[in-house]
């Protein structure tokens, strides 16, 4: 079961992944990272575990570009 704790806001969200709020509301509407809403309020709420994918799908994909143009 999920909880509450599984889950932060734009602001953590955004500094976990080193990026302004903005840039990660740009890639939530454009599906890029999920996103989903808190029932209570309509927040954006974050995944850690969705995050955390995230990053290391970036990881991946910056290493096969920099082995690819070496």
């Amino acid at each position: 079961m999920e909880k509450l704790s599984d889950y932060v806001q734009v602001a953590k969200a955004a500094h976990i992944l080193g990026v302004s709020q903005n840039t990660l509301r740009t890639w939530a509407a454009d599906g890029k990272i999920p996103v989903h809403r808190n029932p209570a309020n309509g927040y954006r709420l974050f995944k850690r575990s969705d995050l955390a994918h995230f990053l290391r799908e970036t990881a991946e994909s910056a290493t096969n570009k920099k082995h690819q143009a070496g």
